[in-house]
């Protein structure tokens, strides 16, 4: 099968006396890094300019391991710079064309690319219909180009509050919903660059049109999409670290139960020509566990130190913590059962799809249903 060319296309460099793309995408992070250490000053000092360094570093591995997505991390900030100055342009056509450059306004033109991205790859499932499984594509690098950018832009934004009250948005349901849509793209973008999954592409889209949904209710019905000062409970530095972790786990293991969706499709003889090859699908469900896993963890325990430092303890069986730990154990068994016991076929894709709503029930049941030490976050 073809695989999908690659977009944005690749910087001209490389060849003859020339750097290698991630040289000239490392320079660009550093410089980046650079301009924001002058500008934060002293306020780098401490665990902040850590994170900073951990970013940066993030930043370099990207462009090393991955181009294409670092390619759409600098579209995305070139994106957030450019509306940030149309936000500074006086007069009324300033304004009016600050309206457009907001960061609501990004969302819900990251919103609209999610749902066209599905829209085209459910009819390119028709063979009439196949080429827009490319428009599709670019929606979808599309949505995380600006999803990426309005996050960056609301961290700007927050700074109109006050110069002391500016904050990464990763704060509430709403903003952290923002970044599990662009979580769960950069991960289905990884998946279907070999085109093996390009068959699954409309399950996997399916998790940020529901995630885009809700967006849209929440901002409609409860004026979620107002910037708000950070709650005292929240205003530390292992949010940094905490929820970016957290979000990587809750995206990887929804994806996963998509493909345990198409895995189960896969066995009906009317559409198993439209999906892809089961061994294929069991093994991306794997490699997503595993990576959600993986972070999962890594979170549980950047939660568990933050909890030592806000209340003293590191485990306190509240709702939050209690359900975390049950999404683990799932996972960790589901892992267990595919790598030391060998299970595969319709037993793995029905536990992936289960695990679904153990992970919902984690991420928004708890908020809704169970009061805890972790209520600042209820809807």
């Amino acid at each position: 099968m073809k695989q999908i060319e690659t977009w944005p296309p690749r910087l001209k460099v490389g060849g003859q006396g020339t750097a290698p793309e991630w040289q000239v995408h490392g320079g660009l992070y550093l410089l980046l890094a650079v301009a924001g250490a002058l500008r934060a000053g002293p306020a780098l000092l401490g665990w902040e300019g850590v994170i900073g360094m951990m970013a940066l570093g993030a930043a370099l591995a990207l462009a090393r391991q991955w181009a294409p997505g670092s390619r759409l991390l600098l579209l995305a900030l070139v994106q957030a710079a450019a509306s940030a100055l149309v936000a500074m342009s006086p007069g009324a056509a300033g304004r009016h064309w600050a309206a457009l450059a907001s960061s609501q306004a990004q969302i819900l033109l990251m919103v609209t690319l999610a749902l066209m991205a599905f829209l085209a790859f459910a009819l390119a499932l028709s063979p009439r219909l196949a080429g827009l499984h490319r428009a599709g594509w670019r929606c979808l690098q599309g949505s995380v180009v600006v999803g990426l950018g309005a996050l960056v832009l609301r961290w700007l934004e927050s700074y109109q509050l006050g110069a002391h009250l500016g904050h990464v948005p990763i704060s509430n349901l709403y903003e952290v919903m923002v970044l599990f849509v662009v979580v769960c793209g950069l991960l289905q973008l990884k998946l279907l660059e070999p085109s093996g999954l390009r068959g699954a592409a409309p399950l996997l889209s399916l998790v940020s049109v529901a995630a885009c949904a809700f967006l849209v209710w929440y901002a409609m019905y409860r004026g979620a999409d107002q910037i708000q000062p950070l709650v005292p409970a929240l205003d530390s530095y292992w949010m940094k670290l905490h929820v970016p972790a957290n979000f990587v786990g809750y995206g990887s293991f929804c994806l996963a139960a998509m493909l345990g969706l198409a895995r189960l499709l896969a066995d009906r003889p009317r559409l198993r020509a439209h999906l892809p090859a089961p061994a294929t699908l069991e093994m991306a469900m794997h490699r997503l566990i595993g990576l959600g896993f993986v972070f999962f963890t890594l979170a549980t325990i950047l939660g568990s130190l933050w909890a030592a430092e806000a209340w003293g303890g590191y485990w306190s069986w509240d709702p939050k913590e209690t359900w975390a730990l049950i999404v683990w154990l799932n996972y960790a068994a589901w892992l267990h059962m595919r790598l030391v016991k060998g299970y595969g076929g319709r037993l793995i894709a029905w536990w992936a799809l289960l695990g679904l709503l153990v992970t919902l029930f984690a991420f928004l049941g708890v908020n809704m249903y169970l009061a805890g030490l972790h209520s600042y976050g209820s809807l």
